[in-house]
């Protein structure tokens, strides 16, 4: 059983076993996998974008077409979601929903200030986001089961890394706001134990508490 992390001196302490620590690793994978930046003026770039984007999506009974990937089955992947759900309107550019939650529009009114804005930070962007989650599944997946220890730096970074986790998984799951989420458990309890909603919705569950017990632990 999971024991949500601690203070003790300059580290933080939990204890979670393998498959626990596989679903943090696993989903924190996935979200590396989409945040990683393409090679400026990549061919096949933009269409591959497009590809994403068409999807991506929130519908609530599509959540988690793709099981039996890593991560306790739970797919954060946009090739992992049922085709043709139906994608957020109002984005800039047809691509995945998911990676406007991680690298929301720096000006939603005007279109054009945005992409350009865009253009030039987002590789960056999305280069230190993948830094930091590579050095959260490095500190995860190194750890002596079931004690993970974490140093400030390594504690710092599984919190930034969780929220991108948290932001995709959200999306996935259609949760935008405090009633989508009290929605969507109103909903779940009406469904069977094995139903993939259920499962998706306790993961998300999970990694809030995680995060909330290395937040707490760090704030000391």
């Amino acid at each position: 059983m999971a024991r949500g992390f601690k203070r003790k001196g300059e580290t933080f302490v939990a204890k979670l076993d393998a498959v626990e620590r596989g679903l943090v690793v696993g989903l924190m994978e996935q979200v590396r996998e989409l945040l990683e930046p393409d090679e400026p003026d990549e061919p096949g770039a933009d269409a591959a974008s497009r590809s994403a984007g068409d999807h991506g999506g929130d519908a609530f009974d599509q959540i988690v077409a793709g099981l039996g990937g890593s991560g306790w089955g739970v797919s954060v992947s946009p090739e992992d979601q049922a085709p043709g759900a139906p994608t957020s309107p109002g984005r800039l550019g047809e691509r995945d929903p998911a990676l406007d939650r991680l690298l929301p529009s720096a000006h939603r009114e005007d279109e054009q200030i945005a992409a350009e804005f865009r253009r030039l930070t987002e590789h960056g962007l999305r280069a230190r986001k993948t830094a930091n989650l590579s050095t959260a599944i490095a500190a995860i997946s190194g750890a002596e089961e079931p004690r993970v220890e974490l140093d400030q730096a390594q504690a710092v970074a599984l919190v930034v890394a969780l929220t991108d986790v948290r932001l995709v998984l959200g999306e996935r799951l259609g949760l935008h706001s405090d009633e989508d989420l009290e929605l969507i458990e109103e909903h779940v309890s009406s469904l069977d134990d094995d139903d993939p909603a259920v499962y998706a919705l306790a993961v998300y569950d999970f990694l809030t508490w995680l995060q909330e017990t290395l937040a707490h632990a760090l704030s000391r």
